[in-house]
């Protein structure tokens, strides 16, 4: 069960990374930094669906690991935007 419950979660993140795209090539915005945070926003979603009440899988621990270095980059884009509105 847990196994097909890891699939899924993998095929729902892509088809919301693929929506994403879609509607980025249909409004002509290709910009990588939104990107990235509709991407971790989705990831966090999938986690929190996912993730267990009485145990914890091994994936779980891995996709800890992705959140915390996701959220790293993404304090990194928040301080470039800052230091951005800042300068100028």
């Amino acid at each position: 069960m847990a196994s097909a419950k890891k699939y899924y979660a993998a095929a729902v993140l892509a088809v919301w990374l693929i929506i994403v795209t879609f509607f980025m090539i249909l409004n002509r915005t290709l910009d990588l930094e939104v990107f990235f945070v509709l991407s971790l926003i989705g990831l966090l979603v999938v986690a929190v669906l996912i993730d267990g009440a009485f145990s914890r899988p091994r994936y779980m621990r891995y996709i800890g690991y992705l959140i915390a270095a996701g959220v790293a980059l993404f304090a990194y884009i928040v301080v470039e935007k800052i230091l951005e509105i800042i300068a100028a």
